[in-house]
């Protein structure tokens, strides 16, 4: 995934240079950028970049034309041709405050966020009222640890433009992070409206109303899956919640691999397969998941936290069982996620925790899909362990591996939260990037899992040593307290 690519998923827009002059250069050049701009669209960056070449070529002040081939340079990965392109055409107009913005986009994308933030502030000296570079600098600054500073930058995103819909949802995401849940939820709900071109929850095009705290009392309501698979587990919560405010059925629409483990949960009467959602019957109401804990006035206090509210389906512990080893510790592992929405939340490859295996008396156990598996089946020299990923065809057989185990050390991703739920002690490692709101700033612990989830936090980006030994360390520890055990 480009740089780019890692912007526009996280709700960055970008300047596109347009305008027109009345010379007939310009003119031509005004146009070659407009069909530069389609050809963008259209996934054909080689022909666009010729347009926007030949556009510099004709334009009187080119300046618009190398900010549109910055873009396409960034699309493409190139991030110093970007840089390159985006500082000629500021050479030639040295007030480009979309050339200055774009820069610090390139940057940020590039984890150089002390650099954005001086080219954010350098667009907004120039042009003040910048709606969409007040947003961006508030990421940055949110990045960067300073939340006065990215609440303050959010503020002002708003009062420039107050339908701006990304403004709203990391100014949302932003609270939720600082714990402060009540002003979050329903700034929040902003991450599945229409405009937002990165959302990731999308409203299902359903003949009945989307809930909004109506009585639910002799109703009927669809729970509609959203965003990540993690996001469903922790959630699913609530579905006891939903059931006990006297609704007369509760239908959850699932993802296939969690059917078969969140059927298992209380309140669920009728489950459908997504596949099948089309000969959904009518219900009353609909509702998002992640809707649920604004409805229900959920604080840091309030969480609904009791453990477990999930369970491994009986009849597939036994299969796993005679996979796992009888004796010993057992720690399960995960160490990539799904790099689209986040490429730090994962580590480099399995080498990174290499350092683990210096603790005796413990047996690794891989529970890797997809990116990361093939390492887990010819692992690094010195480090053996038992792969069972590639066997794993739902989170159902996850749980039931998961079950039995002592300990799971992963990286953010759903095995986080599918351990949580089972109330199985979960060590989870978080980047110094890009932390989901979830896990709160500084804390080793997290509200949603209480007693079994403790977290490790990287010191910095680019860098996991520090924190890979800090996790050593404890795992030396929790072997010695346990060794007795077992």
């Amino acid at each position: 995934m480009g740089i780019f690519d890692r912007l526009r998923s996280a709700g960055q827009t970008v300047a596109n240079g347009t305008g027109v002059r009345t010379e007939t250069s310009e003119q031509d050049a005004t146009r070659l950028i407009e069909e530069g701009h389609a050809l963008e669209a259209e996934g054909k960056l080689d022909e666009a970049m010729q347009r926007y070449l030949e556009a510099i070529r004709l334009a009187p002040n080119p300046a618009r034309a190398h900010l549109n081939l910055g873009n396409v340079l960034l699309l493409k990965g190139d991030l110093p041709g970007a840089l390159d392109a985006f500082r000629t055409a500021i050479k030639f107009k040295p007030d480009y405050a979309g050339a200055y913005y774009n820069i610090g986009n390139a940057l940020m994308g590039n984890d150089q966020l002390d650099e954005a933030v001086a080219s954010y502030r350098r667009a907004l000296e120039i042009q003040p009222e910048y709606a969409e570079v007040h947003c961006a600098l508030g990421v940055a600054l949110k990045e960067l640890g300073q939340l006065d500073g990215a609440v303050e930058s959010f503020q002002k995103a708003l009062e420039i433009d107050p339908d701006m819909v990304e403004v709203k949802l990391n100014q949302g995401s932003l609270l939720l992070s600082q714990g402060r849940y009540l002003e979050a939820w329903p700034k929040y709900e902003a991450r599945y409206d229409q405009s937002y071109t990165a959302r990731q929850s999308i409203p299902p095009n359903l003949p009945f109303p989307k809930w909004q705290g109506e009585p639910l009392a002799g109703k009927s309501i669809v729970v509609w899956p959203e965003q990540g698979f993690g996001d469903e587990i922790q959630f699913a919560r609530y579905f006891p919640m939903l059931k006990a405010l006297k609704v007369t059925c509760l239908t959850l629409v699932c993802k296939p691999p969690l059917r078969a483990l969140l059927e298992q949960v209380e309140g669920v009467d009728v489950m459908i397969p997504i596949s099948e959602a089309a000969s959904l019957p009518f219900h009353d109401y609909w509702t998002f998941p992640m809707s649920l804990p604004q409805h229900f006035s959920t604080t840091l206090e309030t969480i609904p936290a009791k453990l477990p509210y999930l369970s491994a389906p009986p009849e597939k512990l036994n299969l796993w069982r005679n996979r796992l080893p009888t004796s010993g510790l057992k720690v399960g592992l995960v160490w990539k996620g799904n790099m689209t929405p986040n490429p730090h939340r994962s580590l480099p490859d399995l080498s990174t925790l290499a350092p683990l295996w210096s603790v005796p008396g413990v047996t690794f156990i891989s529970l890797q899909k997809g990116p990361g598996e093939e390492e887990a089946a010819t692992p690094p020299a010195g480090q053996p362990i038992l792969h069972l990923g590639s066997d794993i065809l739902d989170f159902a057989d996850t749980a039931s591996i998961v079950t039995q185990l002592d300990l799971v050390i992963c990286i953010d991703t759903a095995i986080a939260h599918l351990a949580g739920a089972l109330n199985k002690p979960c060590w989870m490692l978080l980047p110094a990037i890009g932390v989901d709101w979830r896990w709160l700033h500084e804390r080793t612990d997290s509200p949603w899992y209480p007693g079994v989830m403790r977290l490790f936090r990287q010191t910095k980006s680019g860098g996991w040593s520090a924190t890979i030994g800090e996790l050593t360390r404890a795992l030396e520890t929790w072997v010695e307290e346990h060794k007795n055990t077992t």
